[in-house]
């Protein structure tokens, strides 16, 4: 089943936050470790990847610099800041309280009038 890109919106900042946890990514590694570790479900695009990145990193919550790859290649990654840790917590905490209410909905009893 297809999942409707709506419920993706507004989580992508939150997801790309928590791969940084883990250690500095490169756009594509994001990508392919999002794909992997969602199961397929959120499959990003560059295009809508790098204007996250940006925004993100002129809020202060990432920081990029380049790097050569052993075969020469030079490739941008990005690497939380402090800021971006805090962002990610207070996120979290805003996505689970999120998520546990629309839980508690979807499981409620039908009310009996």
């Amino acid at each position: 089943m297809k999942i409707d890109k709506s419920l993706l919106s507004g989580t992508t900042p939150l997801l790309i936050l928590s791969l940084l946890r883990d250690g500095d990514k490169y756009g594509y590694q994001m990508i392919t470790d999002l794909a992997l570790r969602s199961e397929h479900i959120f499959e990003l695009r560059e295009g809508t990847l790098y204007p996250i990145l940006h925004a993100l990193e002129k809020d202060g919550a990432l920081r990029s610099y380049e790097k050569q790859t052993p075969a020469g290649k030079t490739r941008r990654y990005y690497t939380l800041t402090g800021a971006g840790e805090k962002r990610l917590s207070e996120r979290e905490t805003q996505w689970r309280q999120f998520t546990g209410a629309v839980e508690r909905v979807l499981r409620a009893e039908p009310s009996q009038a």
